[in-house]
């Protein structure tokens, strides 16, 4: 596999093509409800709608060599701090291509890397389909720990 820093001209390229693939998740996903491009970060945004997560936003980043990719998953715990973040961790060992991190303020992400070489839509919508899963999966049960009191009746 080639690893070079890609070109300008090879990042333009998976711009567009992740661009292609972003606009037509419009077309055909129902929690795909918006896409926005940013050409000269090279960056994609996408908004999606869930179940147990209302609403979340997808960020997919070129960098020289890969697609950084990641999704705001949620603010620092209230409570239960040791708990909420032992829970997380936990479940990175069942995810594949996300993974879990703490970002500044103590806020949670989810996030990951893929090769440039490897981009295709089949590799584009694995990684969708990751970050959802995971978001959905394990948003609600987050929450019950790190915000248990505001759901006590």
């Amino acid at each position: 596999m080639d690893f070079r820093p890609a070109s300008e001209a090879e990042l333009d390229g998976h711009y567009e093509k992740i661009g292609i693939w972003a606009c037509g998740l419009l077309e055909g996903q129902s929690d795909v409800v918006g896409v926005e491009g940013d050409a000269e970060n090279r960056r994609w945004y996408i908004r999606m709608t869930g179940e147990a997560k209302v609403a979340y936003s997808v960020l997919l980043t070129l960098r020289q060599r890969s697609l950084h990719y990641e999704s705001y998953f949620a603010p620092a715990p209230e409570e239960n701090h040791g708990r909420f973040y032992e829970f997380l961790l936990r479940r990175n060992l069942d995810l594949r291509l996300v993974r879990f991190a703490v970002g500044s303020e103590a806020a949670v992400f989810l996030l990951g890397e893929a090769p440039l070489p490897t981009l295709d839509e089949i590799a584009l919508d694995c990684i969708l389909g990751s970050l959802t899963a995971a978001t959905e999966r394990y948003f609600r049960a987050a929450m019950l720990i790190g915000f248990a009191s505001r759901f006590r009746s």
